[in-house]
């Protein structure tokens, strides 16, 4: 079973950015697509980003397109999620995910089988 850890969370004032990193254990990374998706207080987890394994294709969730970006490095061992122009309704415990395929089918958390602890994140107005 693999590990994910999230890191990067903290609070910024609306504008400002922020970085997560996804790191992952074992020897598999590569094969698998990867994404990130976010939980505010009482709302239901939503989907935010997705990368294959090969990074060719990317995947957003309209309401961070143009102001997210999704990468990884699988020498690493790591994916990312950059945040430029945070809002306050970015607030949210975000999650790193692993697809089940290395390419995810669709948005649904369902298509994900590995998820991190996750990682706080607060944007003050």
């Amino acid at each position: 079973q693999v590990q994910l850890v999230e890191s990067g969370g903290g609070l910024v004032q609306a504008g400002g950015s922020l970085r997560l990193s996804c790191a992952a254990s074992g020897r598999t990374f590569s094969s698998y697509a990867m994404g990130w998706f976010r939980q505010a207080p009482g709302k239901e987890r939503e989907f935010v980003a997705s990368i294959s394994s090969s990074a060719v294709g990317t995947d957003y969730a309209d309401s961070v397109k143009g102001r997210f970006t999704i990468s990884r490095d699988n020498a690493k061992n790591t994916v990312y999620l950059q945040m430029n122009s945070l809002k306050p309704e970015d607030t949210a415990v975000y999650y790193c995910a692993r697809a089940r395929f290395s390419i995810p089918l669709g948005r649904s958390p369902n298509g994900f089988d590995s998820w991190g602890q996750g990682t706080q994140v607060t944007v003050s107005s």
